[in-house]
């Protein structure tokens, strides 16, 4: 089966260090409206760490699939090309990959009050979170994007 790949040429992605298979490029982050759209790149058949959404997120794969598994590994969910799903915060954790080929998805989270992602161990402790400072910080550490073309 031949797939078309999204075009990644004008997006520059970024890694946290720690954080394994996923790369993001945060496209805006909105304070005074409480939204953050970040594009996030899934390496193909691999699973990111456990975590937790706490804000409701629409999410669009652009590119392959979104693997969605549970935290035991099993998978719950395949999200193929052109999905256009909404979740409420407060899901249950899980992980997240891609499938044949790394899945670029946005992520839309709105209506933020406090944490988006909470991130957890292998006992799904928390260990960390990340909210609109964190992502705002992210966001400045960018470089600037390149012009709009027309």
């Amino acid at each position: 089966m031949s797939t078309t790949l999204f075009d990644q040429s004008n997006i520059t992605w970024y890694q946290i260090e720690g954080f394994d298979h996923v790369w993001y490029h945060v496209c805006h982050v909105d304070e005074d409206n409480k939204i953050l759209d970040v594009l996030f790149k899934f390496a193909a058949q691999q699973k990111i760490v456990p975590h937790r959404h706490h804000a409701d997120y629409h999410t669009l794969v652009l590119q392959g699939e979104l693997r969605i598994y549970e935290p035991d590994g099993t998978l719950k969910e395949v999200r193929p090309v052109g999905s256009y799903v909404g979740n409420p915060g407060g899901g249950p954790p899980h992980t997240e990959g891609g499938g044949e080929v790394d899945a670029i998805v946005l992520f839309s989270n709105r209506g933020i009050e406090g944490p988006i992602y909470e991130i957890l161990d292998e006992k799904l402790d928390s260990v960390m979170t990340f909210g609109l400072e964190e992502f705002k910080g992210l966001w400045a550490a960018q470089e600037p994007a390149p012009p709009t073309r027309v």
